[in-house]
């Protein structure tokens, strides 16, 4: 039955020692957040019957392909994703991961109450806490907070900072402002005192149609249109002036896609230097920003050559700390183990595998046992 932990020592992988930077979680129904709500949402919860909702992001429809693979699927109709037995099965072991990253999306993040939202979130994290880093020590986090809500947002990540398996601060990459702007400073600077990564990940709040052009039709367009979010926001963020305010701040574009970024970085460059006196706080061009300030998971990596792509992105970007490993556990981006493609140089594999992460996730180091680089 799909589920049961592995007993026997797995075969050696050769991803054995990755640090898996995009795992998710799935909360697999309302009743398992009750515990972590105080008395008074726990009665809205009954009283509005949020308790009736699935409250999955609908940016990941549950029965869409791409949203769990087929031998990743759960018995007895539970969400992809929700048995942390299964993950252990499914990646973990397999895999012989040293270190796995959680990124939970869920609705949390996106009610339209400000309130509503950051209870949930802190019920979220809490969860989290319980019923995964404390049961698997392999395991690490990012703190969900809805950000239409500055100040509520730093509250929860300053609750959460003082457990070093939190890793990172998520948002997700279509909310209801661009990253750049200065009412979501507090969150970075506290994010860059506490060496906490920014991790945008896919997905949207909805408050806006998710295209330039308005409200698609089928899901198809949704996610294709991911990536050019993906664009926008980190222009909003280089032209607002983020990274030159938080010179020590990153920022990981999870489940981003890749191979938009040649030719985004190409049209950036070459607009800059043309109306570079408009923004003269950005100082450098902003192919050296994101080279120094942003990271990329791997998967999914859109190419039908996979190594050619991360190969000529590696030259484009002349950087080969760019990208970071990740299986994007239970979404359905790659069949059996080829989380990475084979025929990469033994040096950037071991970078994406392991050594990326390190430099990207300072806690990483401080959270219980110190890692050792895979040699």
């Amino acid at each position: 039955m799909v589920g049961k932990r592995q007993q026997a020592a797995p075969a050696a992988s050769k991803y054995v020692g990755a640090i898996d930077c995009d795992l998710h979680p799935a909360v697999p129904g309302m009743g398992v957040l009750m515990p972590y709500l105080d008395d008074y949402w726990r009665e809205m919860t009954s009283v509005r019957a949020l308790d009736r909702l699935n409250l999955s992001l609908t940016s990941y429809p549950q029965n869409a392909p791409l949203s769990c693979r087929p031998d990743w699927t759960l018995d007895q109709g539970r969400k992809p994703g929700s048995s942390l037995e299964a993950m252990q099965a499914h990646v973990l072991d397999p895999c012989q991961t040293q270190y796995g990253i959680l990124n939970c999306l869920y609705g949390a993040q996106v009610f339209h109450s400000e309130d509503m939202a950051a209870a949930f979130c802190r019920a979220t994290n809490d969860w989290i806490r319980d019923e995964w880093l404390n049961r698997d020590p392999r395991l690490r986090a990012s703190i969900t907070i809805a950000t239409h809500n500055t100040e509520l947002a730093v509250a929860e990540i300053e609750r959460r900072a003082d457990d070093f398996r939190f890793m990172q601060v998520m948002m997700l990459v279509s909310g209801e402002v661009t990253l750049g702007r200065r009412q979501l400073w507090p969150i970075y600077r506290l994010a860059e005192r506490l060496g906490l990564p920014i991790g945008i990940h896919a997905g949207s709040a909805y408050r806006y149609a998710p295209t330039a052009a308005g409200w698609s039709s089928y899901y198809v367009e949704d996610y294709i249109a991911q990536s050019c979010a993906f664009e926008s926001q980190l222009q909003s963020m280089i032209s607002e002036g983020v990274f030159a305010k938080f010179p020590n701040l990153k920022v990981v574009a999870i489940e981003s896609g890749l191979t938009w970024l040649s030719g985004f970085i190409w049209r950036a460059d070459k607009t800059w230097k043309g109306v570079r006196a408009e923004v003269p706080w950005v100082t450098r061009a902003p192919s050296e920003i994101i080279r120094n300030h942003v990271r990329f998971t791997v998967q999914p990596i859109d190419a039908p050559d996979e190594r050619e792509a991360i190969l000529r992105l590696t030259d484009h970007m002349k950087s080969d700390e760019l990208f970071l490993f990740s299986t994007d556990y239970p979404h359905w981006q790659f069949d059996g183990d080829a989380a990475l493609p084979d025929g990469l140089p033994d040096a950037l594999f071991r970078k994406i595998l392991n050594e990326n992460a390190l430099a990207t996730y300072p806690r990483l180091t401080k959270a219980g046992h110190a890692l050792e680089v895979v040699q």
